[in-house]
């Protein structure tokens, strides 16, 4: 269970980096699995409005615990897409063959900087609850050595958090699987490293996803019991309210037929 109330921060001197582990908006390129029920150029809108919507979560989050949110991007290159789409942001490459290895960079160049805690977060969970990343960072600021893990829905994680490099969470996990979570925790075990374990969320990453993301931003059907307010999304909001009205994305969605003002319900 989720409850971040029941962490009381010791040091308020601790800061935490998240590195949204975030990939430059190109048609044909970006968030491929949408396509379809989306377009290509469609696909690379909605991985923009997800990115805008995870770092005002950051945000909003760091508005109760000491967070800062930095971009770990690729592909290399593509720095001023994200210098333009998020001014002010602190961001890194991050793009090499192995995923894993890209999760290690961004880890070491958060420490590096140096924040006693550091996370890496997907780009695919727009509506992440900021208190999620609360607790994230409250768990890291109690005492002795510890990780976090936010398990998603389809086996792996949306985010991984820790208060040292431990290289051995990357070790020998099958990315891309749905093992991924459960492979990190065996390691996690192997080495002896208490993991404190977030809420699962979901990833924005099918039409399955697309339709559950409608359905928080747009039907009203919160995602899983509702216990936590969800991230507020306005960038995806107006993404798939303009899609809804000037495309055929309910047609697409395969959405149940509602009245015609449905799209304003929540």
């Amino acid at each position: 269970m989720s409850d971040s109330q029941g962490f009381a921060p010791p040091n308020r001197e601790f800061s935490c980096g998240v590195a949204v582990m975030a990939k430059a908006s190109a048609p044909g390129r970006t968030k491929t699995r949408l396509v379809p029920p989306l377009t290509g150029a469609e696909a690379a809108e909605a991985n923009t409005a997800f990115l805008k919507d995870i770092f005002a979560n950051i945000t909003d989050a760091a508005r109760h615990v000491p967070l800062t949110g930095h971009a770990a991007y690729g592909p290399p290159g593509s720095g001023a897409f994200f210098a333009d789409i998020l001014p002010g942001i602190d961001r890194f490459e991050a793009w090499l063959p192995n995923f894993g290895d890209c999760l290690r960079l961004a880890l070491q160049r958060l420490f590096a900087q140096g924040h006693g805690g550091a996370a890496v977060l997907n780009a695919d969970s727009p509506t992440l609850p900021p208190a999620l990343l609360v607790e994230m960072a409250a768990a890291l600021m109690l005492p002795g050595d510890r990780g976090v893990l936010g398990p998603s829905t389809d086996g792996g994680y949306y985010l991984l958090a820790l208060k040292t490099p431990h290289d051995r969470l990357f070790a020998d996990i099958a990315w891309s699987t749905d093992q991924v979570a459960a492979q990190t925790l065996a390691r996690a075990r192997e080495i002896g490293l208490p993991m404190h374990i977030l809420p699962p969320w979901y990833d924005v990453d099918d039409a399955a996803a697309l339709r559950t993301l409608h359905g928080e931003l747009i039907a009203g059907v919160p995602f899983g019991d509702g216990a936590l307010p969800r991230g507020a999304a306005r960038h995806s909001t107006h993404f798939l309210t303009r899609l809804l009205d000037e495309a055929d994305l309910g047609e697409r969605l395969r959405l149940p037929a509602r009245a015609p003002d449905y799209r304003r319900a929540s």
